[in-house]
């Protein structure tokens, strides 16, 4: 039989047992059908020997039962409860956190005074403004008078 273009892996390759050859046990692969089988005999097995089961779970295989370890990684956090919390326990910040709440109280502080315009930075803008002000009062006069002045003529033009 033709491959194709392509030849496959040879590890690539499925093959596929018929499930009278599963039965059979003439299957390439019978492990996991033999597995299954042999559990369904012990469910059986296990349900008539409830008692003698008892001793052989408290045993425990090879090395397991002379070294008893815990896997750190393994091990599951605790869950506390709600009614097991402890409410006036306070959390200590971390030194990110803590510098963080600093920095926003310092800006709230600082942006206080910059509304009353008790900071530097406050007086020389209002100073600023107040000289735009002036300047602008002083232009708006200046207008004004040319305005006047530019009216006389005509009136005086007309004459």
């Amino acid at each position: 039989m033709g491959r194709g273009k392509f030849k496959g892996k040879p590890t690539g390759r499925r093959q596929f047992s018929t499930p009278e050859e599963m039965l059979a046990g003439t299957s390439s692969r019978p492990r996991t059908f033999k597995k299954e089988e042999a559990e369904v005999e012990e469910d059986r097995s296990d349900e008539e020997s409830e008692v003698s089961s008892e001793d052989e779970s408290d045993r425990k295989k090879g090395t397991q039962s002379v070294i008893e370890i815990e896997n750190p990684n393994m091990a599951r956090p605790k869950t506390l409860k709600a009614r097991d919390a402890d409410m006036e326990k306070t959390t200590e910040l971390s030194r990110r956190e803590r510098e963080e709440i600093e920095k926003q109280r310092a800006h709230e502080r600082y942006m206080k005074l910059q509304e009353q315009g008790k900071t530097e930075q406050a007086r020389k803008d209002l100073e600023r403004l107040a000289l735009i002000r002036q300047q602008r009062a002083d232009a708006a006069m200046k207008r004004e008078e040319e305005k006047a002045a530019k009216d006389q003529k005509k009136i005086e033009a007309r004459k």
